[in-house]
């Protein structure tokens, strides 16, 4: 009896050890999800006219693979910029157009996607349509891709303009052949877009809205949007026609890295 007791009693004492590591180690936790300042909404909320054809949570981008933090196809945005481009609708509709919306808010950590892409320069498999003429090397230096970007400060947002009745668009068929993003617009991907002369994140410096070379139709297309929001309280980057920041903006010096999805909006 006495071998047993003592074995019961080394039991308990180990027993008793386990439940003290147990009890005093450390517990992991999860870090918590950033979520979205009360500044920002849905823009659907603020207007649900304006056609949203978010690029960024698809394969349908510049890197041909869906970005980090865009868990929904949704646009966010300050309010006072949401509140702008709702203007800026009325006036178009009016005239027969649309506005329609490629990319918003992006959260930091999207950019620092872009960021790790850029730097594997053996990664070419959307560069057909995105980035013909330019060196992957040359990204960086030439201002394509930077470590900070004004999208995740909330007030910048990526558009065209549609010709009302807006028609239906395909998807983007990952494999598929690509076209220059500058080409003809009969050629190159199908966008229910008017003609800006090369398509939304075009790596060319035909992007740039006021290049010389695009002309006619195409350049007119360009001055109208540029206009239209210019009166509306945005200012036009001048590389990308697509490209602009309403002012003054809601967060000038903060970049955020909330998730692009309802939840953290969610009742805003």
């Amino acid at each position: 009896m006495t071998a047993i007791a003592t074995a019961f009693r080394a039991l308990a004492a180990s027993a008793a050890a386990l439940l003290a590591v147990t009890v005093t180690a450390p517990v992991a936790q999860a870090r918590p999800e950033p979520k979205a300042p009360l500044e920002f909404v849905s823009l659907r909320s603020v207007d649900p006219t304006i056609l949203q054809e978010m690029r960024y949570p698809t394969a349908h981008d510049f890197m041909g693979e869906p970005v980090d933090g865009y868990r929904q196809p949704l646009c966010i945005l300050t309010r006072p910029a949401a509140e702008a481009l709702h203007r800026a609708q009325l006036r178009l509709l009016r005239q027969g157009y649309s506005l329609k919306v490629y990319d918003c808010y992006r959260p930091q950590r999207a950019v620092d996607h872009f960021v790790r892409w850029a730097k594997d320069l053996d990664d070419e498999t959307m560069k057909g349509e995105f980035y013909p003429r330019v060196d992957k090397s040359r990204l960086f230096a030439d201002g394509y891709i930077a470590e900070k970007s004004g999208h995740s400060r909330g007030s910048t947002v990526d558009l065209t303009l549609v010709r009302l009745p807006a028609a239906p668009t395909r998807p983007y068929r990952p494999g598929e052949k690509l076209v220059p993003c500058y080409a003809p617009q009969a050629d190159r991907f199908p966008d229910n877009s008017v003609d800006m002369g090369t398509g939304f994140d075009c790596f060319d410096t035909l992007s740039h809205t006021d290049d010389p070379r695009i002309q006619g139709v195409q350049r007119a297309n360009r001055q109208f949007l540029k206009k239209t929001l210019t009166e509306a309280g945005f200012v036009n980057l001048a590389e990308e026609w697509w490209h602009y920041t309403f002012q003054p903006e809601t967060f000038p010096d903060t970049y955020f890295d909330f998730p692009v999805a309802q939840r953290p909006v969610a009742g805003h």
